[in-house]
């Protein structure tokens, strides 16, 4: 690593164009669908006005760790992002950010954030943080290039938050954390693969191992997105069979499961490249409207 080329890069840029740079990082669109669903788990679990007070050190806690995740990733992966097309003009590939400030930004970041959580929440709380960003980081992120199963494995990590926003509440897990892990936990899986579809030459030239990357045919990525889609269904009522809602939620997942599942099985049959641009984006209209749905329906 050359330290004097690094201070010159950034030193060259504006500070208005620094700035944009450092956001970039943080992948602000994802955080905050973290963030969104650290605050399902946390309105499901909250009952008083003391407890709602809780809700801005959790999520910022939580942003810490999420910012940190993104960014270490990143800087991992900043060589293979420089060969795909999509990411090849991040802020890392390009030079606009050195690798030794985003080591320490993503390092710092992740310090304090478990830090903050456990000060400012509680440690289950801190603990949850802690092993998503130490998961996503150390194990998801160099499976990437291991083998197909990350995806399944990557999973994990970004079914953690709903859980951290029961536990900033109550400090422990009960089952409505492990209902709202399933569903994100489940939903990620056709998600992924869509992009993954989408992208998958982007990932070819980078060499990770994505279902589609190593699937030409798409008939093994077909059918995880139909057992997972089919799945969806039946894991979306867990929260009303652990208790934590009513008749409204209960309708409305079956009714937004069996649309969901239809896109699925139109990319699963299909096996086009807009067939999964229309699952990706039906499945990020489809789990904000289950959770919100789920929220309102504890009100």
């Amino acid at each position: 690593m050359n330290t004097a080329t690094d201070i010159c890069d950034l030193s060259a840029a504006t500070p208005e164009s620094a700035w944009r740079d450092f956001y970039e990082l943080l992948k602000p669109r994802m955080n905050l669908l973290i963030l969104g669903t650290t605050t399902v788990g946390f309105s499901i679990a909250a009952r008083t006005t003391a407890d709602w007070a809780r809700l801005p050190n959790a999520l910022f806690g939580t942003a810490l760790c999420a910012a940190s995740a993104a960014i270490l990733n990143q800087y991992l992966e900043r060589e293979y992002d420089g060969l795909m097309p999509r990411t090849a003009h991040r802020p890392l590939p390009t030079g606009r950010i050195s690798p030794a400030h985003a080591l320490l930004l993503g390092v710092t970041t992740g310090l304090f954030g478990g830090l903050y959580l456990l000060l400012f929440v509680n440690w289950m709380t801190a603990v949850l943080g802690s092993i998503t960003l130490l998961s996503y980081v150390l194990v998801y992120t160099p499976l990437k290039r291991v083998t197909t199963l990350n995806t399944i494995v990557g999973a994990i990590p970004g079914a953690v938050p709903p859980m951290m926003g029961w536990t900033a509440v109550t400090g422990s897990l009960a089952a409505p954390a492990w209902a709202l892990f399933g569903i994100l936990f489940v939903w990620q899986i056709p998600h992924f693969l869509a992009i993954a579809t989408l992208y998958r030459e982007d990932y070819r030239l980078g060499g990770f191992k994505m279902l589609p990357v190593n699937d030409p045919t798409l008939r093994a990525t077909g059918r995880q997105i139909l057992l997972y889609s089919a799945a969806m269904l039946p894991v979306s009522l867990l929260p009303a069979m652990v208790g934590v809602c009513g008749e409204v939620y209960t309708v409305s997942a079956v009714l937004l499961g069996v649309g969901f599942f239809a896109f699925c099985v139109s990319c699963a049959t299909r096996r086009t490249r807009a067939e999964a641009r229309k699952l990706f984006f039906a499945s990020i209209i489809y789990l904000p409207l289950l959770l919100a749905v789920l929220m309102l329906d504890r009100i």
